[in-house]
């Protein structure tokens, strides 16, 4: 055989086989259906499964605006309600991990009649006690005292 013949023999067999790789993946595609709508269910799957998947609550410790500043961003200290509703809420309301709910008298009592005082510190330095436990401000360090204290101030007034 010589080199053009070897040469024509090789380029056809190359044209074929690239002929049967387009035809192949041709097939393939109309066989497998339209993209876009496996596109739209999987989409509808991976949105399914984030939402079960979702923490439950976040921790924010500061913003890089925050740490750019050096000033942390404390809610009005005399609006217990307000810090209720940013920090507290997440776990009160539904009692997460022990913790009292809102407004229930009968899990409030308990803790109403240590005082003041215990509750404050509690809910400054956490605790964990035989119901469940309570993170340092809530897990939320940005919170001035004055702020965590309002908001006890509010959940107790609440729960008498």
């Amino acid at each position: 055989m010589t080199d053009r013949a070897f040469l024509k023999t090789f380029s056809g067999l190359l044209a074929a086989l690239v002929a049967l790789t387009v035809i192949i993946f041709v097939v393939a595609q109309m066989v497998s259906g339209s993209g876009k709508a496996k596109t739209k269910v999987v989409a509808q799957a991976d949105s399914e499964i984030a939402a079960r998947i979702k923490p439950v609550g976040e921790l924010v410790l500061a913003s890089a605006a925050v740490v750019a500043n050096g000033v942390i961003p404390t809610a009005k200290a005399a609006d217990g309600k307000a810090t209720y509703d940013k920090a507290c809420m997440a776990c009160h309301a539904a009692g997460v991990a022990g913790a009292p709910k809102f407004g229930d008298k009968a899990d409030w009592g308990p803790r109403i009649a240590q005082g003041n005082d215990t509750l404050y510190t509690h809910a400054l330095k956490g605790f964990t006690g035989k119901k469940g436990m309570m993170p340092a401000k809530g897990g939320n360090a940005s919170l001035a005292d004055a702020d965590v204290k309002a908001a006890v101030d509010y959940m107790v007034s609440q729960g008498k």
